[in-house]
């Protein structure tokens, strides 16, 4: 095909380019598919024909090593089938690679693999250059998009069947379901007949093959077709255009009349490639110029394979410079030798489906994946399903494949479990020594075991216990999930806390309960036997405030009563016990002096709904004090723990020794304990009596302690925030995601109740820590509002009593009373006049004269009626008849 392609390249050329005065001479050998052959006929054609150029190694292996010898006699090799990305790397400006680099391709399929969200891939290509060249740069895009390789099948160029056939069960028995063939079509297609025998052609596999065999895939036998059925393949894309139709029957009617045995033939991108090669080598050499054909130093030995008399072509480095300058739009597409080599093009994605192929999308390097070339989704890299077509799966499923499976006849999933010597509620291994068997339970084993009942399909597991030959534990809690990252574990199932640094070499599955590391400390109830308990429901600032008020409030009343009010007038001792009684009765509304005095009455009854308050908030948070219990923890705050050099504890193993040096405790002030038993030893201890004066663990863990010491001990504060415990997989475990399922379906529903119900029995009888811990007494802050009210109207009542007192003596105070005297002789004489009475009052106007001393003492009163007919005058002197 090649060949062919070659020669009518050449005529079609020189037929529309007549004028050229240089024409191509080729000279043909066969390699017969040996790099030997290739090899001496390489040096043939430089040391003896003399060539300017060599075109079309048929394979990498070839190709590199007739590299080497253009290099030497500056001879350009053109390349249209040697794929391998190491060629390019030879650093030789003499190769040039007139094909697609089987590396551009990886992009593609990590966007196929992205796409259908597969996380595990498994590549299967030749152990030969061909085969190895590409798979570090698949390697590399399938972990730009989080898919992972756990296996790499290798598969010998001159495998036999039955070797093929091991190779695949050994895959069978594999939980990934997603395979990348990359292999010549020779040996793929009895990989794809042998699959197909063992049934890995079925429902739920996923192959996808690489442009090396999907190029090819019309050469290939309709009973391999058949075998191949649902397989997806990245091919080479080629427009279609007038001129590559008409070449297309051309080439076949000419390739029938060379090779008349050759039946049913196709032809495919290499052949344009090969066309195009042959197209471009013309053009270069006559802008090359026909000057300094020959070679130099050719004259030496007859030897074919004498390298050291190999002569240089003069007319090479042209000839090379010419080739990187030819741009051209060929029948395979835009021809372009950017470094020698062919610059990245579009790939089809397609779909093999009957007898044929159906396309499902395009991939561009600009777009990514795309349902159609010419359409507007401008979108950049895309790797969205939507873009692509319906596909018909191997099995004739249209279910997308989740591209993993528990394998019937593979091994078990080998779960760990950690063995504790103690909080057996969570892990508990027994070991049972007459029937030889191991027995785990616990509350994250059963768990586990409904998780994994609530998978969609079954997984077969077994529990291995993390112990050493002995039976004790081998390491910590760490050092087992480090085994998993090993390969000794698949799973882990345990109350394993979800941190950061553990996930850079596993996954966590969501977690299955809360977490995180909390303070629990020794409580204490001593209020009740408290003599000055009365004292705790207020603070010291609202009873301060409280007594001030109260003797404001009297002064208040006593201004305000004092001189028209007989109750509030006296000897001073009298008038201050009065106002103070009065003012402090009104706790107990028993105040029975009357208030004249509207203004008072106004004040009195603002500060009586303050008492009323106050007093109710007091007695119930007095009963409160006397009747509920009031526990209060030992200690509240972490660094009170550092400051005291208090010890410590927390449970061996744990990550949270970490913690806790990070925060900085005194290594020499930290004890660990095993069980709920030795933990609740040592807060019973307490730190001066070789115990520790608070715990650290995480909240399962000490929840268990207060579920059987509820009464002894509280969390009173987190120190550090987890996610929660979750079960431990393999980084990049295609399981994950399925469990992360199972484990909200499980932990949503009734059964994580009877789980939890079943290991820590029922906790409603026990208080949580929040109710165990009192409430504070009640401050100022909660009543200053009140008193606020109560000070102002208070202000108020007596700045109008005030203004109401100067007005009415305005004549004795200011008028009458000599003005050369001082202001402070002025206030005393204002103060004298506010100690007498206010006889104008209407309560002292209404009172009936008993004797004539209460006359003597009345003043401006202008009538008073003793009996009809008579008055006295207004001096008050004898009665006259009326």
């Amino acid at each position: 095909m090649g060949l062919s392609c070659i020669n009518m390249a050449l005529a079609d050329f020189y037929a529309s380019n007549s004028y050229y005065k240089t024409r191509l001479f080729l000279s043909s050998r066969d390699s017969k598919s040996d790099v030997v052959v290739a090899a001496a006929a390489a040096v043939d054609l430089i040391k003896n024909v003399e060539v300017q150029a060599i075109i079309g190694p048929e394979s990498s292996m070839q190709a590199k090593f007739i590299t080497n010898l253009g290099e030497k006699g500056q001879v350009p090799i053109i390349a249209f089938s040697a794929t391998i990305p190491s060629l390019t790397s030879l650093q030789s400006p003499y190769f040039f690679q007139a094909t697609q680099n089987s590396s551009s391709q990886v992009k593609a399929i990590s966007a196929i693999v992205q796409a259908f969200g597969w996380r595990e891939v498994v590549p299967i290509y030749t152990d030969n250059e061909y085969g190895q060249g590409m798979i570090p740069f698949l390697i590399d895009a399938l972990q730009e998009v989080d898919a992972r390789v756990p296996y790499r099948s290798v598969i010998p160029p001159l495998a036999s069947d039955d070797q093929i056939g091991q190779e695949l069960y050994k895959l069978m028995t594999m939980q990934t379901r997603v395979f990348i063939v990359h292999m010549p079509s020779d040996v793929g297609s009895r990989l794809f007949t042998k699959a197909k025998e063992n049934g890995m052609m079925s429902a739920g596999y996923v192959w996808i093959m690489t442009s090396g065999m999907t190029n090819s895939i019309r050469l290939l036998e309709s009973s391999i077709h058949d075998s191949m059925q649902g397989v997806l393949g990245v091919k080479t894309y080629v427009p279609k255009t007038i001129e590559l139709e008409n070449f297309t029957l051309r080439w076949k009617t000419k390739f029938h009349q060379d090779n008349p045995n050759i039946l049913d033939v196709e032809l495919n991108v290499r052949g344009l490639w090969a066309y195009d090669a042959a197209s471009a080598l013309a053009r270069a050499v006559e802008k090359a110029g026909t000057t300094n054909f020959g070679f130099e130093n050719t004259t030496g030995s007859s030897n074919l394979t004498d390298l050291a008399t190999m002569g240089v072509s003069l007319n090479g480095p042209k000839l090379h410079q010419a080739l990187l300058d030819t741009r051209f739009t060929g029948l395979a597409g835009e021809f372009n030798l950017q470094n020698g080599q062919l610059q990245s093009s579009t790939f089809q994605i397609i779909n093999v489906n009957g007898n044929g192929e159906r396309g499902v999308a395009f991939w561009t390097p600009e777009n990514g994946l795309i349902r159609e070339l010419n359409s507007t989704n401008t979108s950049t890299n895309s790797t969205s399903r939507r873009n692509l077509g319906p596909v018909i799966w191997p099995g004739d499923s249209s279910s997308i494949p989740k591209g993993w499976e528990i394998p019937t006849n593979g091994k078990k999933l080998r779960v760990g479990v950690p063995v504790k010597d103690g909080f057996f509620e969570f892990v508990k291994v027994e070991h049972d020594a007459s029937t030889n068997t191991t027995n785990v339970k616990g509350y994250s084993i059963d768990i586990f075991k409904a998780v994994m009942k609530a998978l969609p399909y079954n997984v077969d597991y077994e529990f291995i216990p993390f112990a050493k030959l002995n039976g004790e534990s081998a390491g910590t809690y760490n050092d087992m999930v480090y085994q998993v990252y090993l390969g000794n574990f698949d799973a882990l199932a345990a109350d394993t806390t979800i941190i950061a640094n553990r996930t850079n070499y596993i996954d966590f599955t969501l977690p299955y309960t809360e977490s995180g590391v909390t303070m629990v400390v020794p409580i204490k109830d001593n209020e009740r036997n408290n003599a000055w308990v009365f004292l705790k429901p207020l603070t010291w600032d609202l009873w301060i405030t409280s007594g001030i008020f109260f003797v404001f409030i009297g002064f208040v009343v006593w201004v305000l009563e004092h001189r028209i009010n007989e109750d509030f007038r006296g000897p001073p001792s009298h008038e201050i016990g009065t106002s103070l009684w009065y003012s402090f009765s009104t706790m107990v509304f028993a105040q029975k002096e009357t208030l004249l005095s509207n203004l008072a009455r106004f004040v009195v009854i603002i500060w009586v709904f303050v008492v009323l308050i106050l007093t109710q908030s007091y007695t119930a948070s007095l009963t409160s004090l006397l009747t509920v219990q009031q526990l209060q923890p030992t200690v509240t705050d972490v660094n009170q723990l550092i400051k005291n050099g208090e010890y410590v504890g927390y449970q061996e193993g744990s990550y949270v020794l970490g913690i806790l040096e990070e925060m900085n405790f005194d290594p020499a002030k930290l004890r660990t304990y095993k069980s709920v038993e030795e933990c609740d030893e040592l807060l019973s201890k307490g730190s001066a009596n070789g115990g520790i004066a608070a715990a650290f663990d995480d909240i399962p863990c000490m929840k268990v302690l207060l579920s059987q010491h509820c009464s002894k001990y509280t969390m009173v504060q987190s120190i550090y925030k987890t996610d929660g415990l979750g079960f431990v997989f393999p980084k990049g475990s295609p399981l994950v995601s399925d469990v992360s399922w199972a484990v909200l379906n499980v932990t949503e529903g009734e059964k994580m109740k009877e789980i939890e119900k079943a290991w820590f029995g029922d906790q409603s009888n026990c208080p949580s820590s929040d109710s165990q811990v009192s409430s504070g007494s009640l401050s100022l802050d909660s009543f200053w509002g009140l008193f606020l009210i109560a000070g102002i109207a208070s202000l108020l009542a007596l700045i109008i009593s005030f203004s109401m007192f100067l007005y009415k003596e305005r004549q004795q105070i200011w008028i009458n009373f000599d003005s050369k005297n001082s202001v402070w002789k002025r206030i005393c004489h204002a103060l004298r006049i506010f100690d007498d009475k206010d006889l104008s009052s209407h309560t002292f106007r209404n009172k009936p004269l008993k004797d004539s001393g209460d006359i003597d003492n009345v003043q401006g009163i202008c009538t008073l009626h003793t009996k009809p007919g008579f008055t006295f005058s207004e001096d008050l002197g004898t009665p006259s008849r009326v």
